[in-house]
């Protein structure tokens, strides 16, 4: 019992930044309260003392704003971060080191018994507000976005985000998104920029058009390069004049400020050539 109360103290150092001491964690994370009663009331309704079960969460919802149904199944290193109206169901399964921020609700779907809520594997990240319901199963290490609504399974390892969820970063991809994100990060620096906040562990669908339409322009200057040096190698007179080179006074009225390369002149400007 003991040592499962220093791992649940040891999971919240880990994961939560404003922990400064034992003390204040074993006094001011209603989470953790949450779970530990949840612990006796879970053994009591393996028990058949289902009333006093229940009783007992009852109370941990009156003291703490977090109900958890005393047939749950909870993990090690658990944590909910916050935890107000946090909801889990009586047939809900969470795995070790599961994070779960507030306004989570892991539900059911169907008045009908048996299996009607949500597993969650190993290390999966549950945002604030999300609802994941039904017998569902989000896999090991996936994480589920603030405000999500997930009614099917998510693999392990993805991001599911939206209303209803879906998938936007699968395990099998995850590589492949950070490959093309240290190319649009090369990119935005060649021409100057910051890079556009992409990150595989962020999806931004609008940053992520931004990053595509900025491979499509650095993809349409080495088009106009080829051929602009195959028309002057048959004797053409084109692309002899440098475009317009930008330079911070260009941006002056639109707020943006981008980051222009040094160079020996101080006074030298980039040419993203666009």
């Amino acid at each position: 019992m003991f040592s499962r109360i220093k791992d649940d103290i040891r999971g919240v150092f880990h994961r939560d930044p404003a922990a400064r001491n034992t003390f204040e964690v074993l006094t001011n994370y209603p989470g953790l309260h949450a779970i530990w009663i949840h612990r006796v009331a879970h053994r009591l309704w393996r028990a058949n003392f289902k009333w006093l079960a229940r009783s007992l969460s009852t109370f941990s919802r009156w003291l703490t704003g977090i109900e958890i149904h005393p047939g749950a199944k909870l993990g090690r290193r658990f944590f909910i971060d916050h935890g107000m109206g946090v909801v889990i169901g009586e047939t809900a399964e969470i795995g070790d080191d599961v994070t779960l921020y507030h306004g989570v609700t892991l539900g059911g779907t169907s008045w009908q018994a048996g299996k009607r809520h949500p597993t969650l594997e190993n290390n999966v990240v549950v945002g604030a507000g999300a609802k994941v319901l039904g017998p569902i199963t989000i896999g090991e290490g996936a994480k589920v976005g603030s405000n999500s609504v997930v009614v099917k399974s998510a693999p392990a390892g993805s991001t599911v985000v939206g209303i209803p969820g879906r998938i936007v970063l699968s395990q099998g991809t995850r590589q492949e998104a950070e490959q093309k994100t240290d190319k649009r990060n090369c990119i935005a620096q060649k021409y100057g920029f910051d890079a556009y906040a992409i990150s595989p562990d962020n999806p931004d669908p609008v940053a992520n058009a931004m990053g595509i339409m900025l491979e499509h322009m650095h993809q349409m200057d080495h088009k106009v390069e080829e051929m602009c040096g195959v028309i002057r190698s048959m004797g053409g007179d084109v692309c002899t004049d440098n475009l317009h080179s930008l330079s911070k006074e260009d941006f002056a009225e639109t707020g943006i400020d981008p980051v222009v390369k040094e160079h020996e002149d101080e006074h030298a400007s980039f040419d993203p050539k666009i």
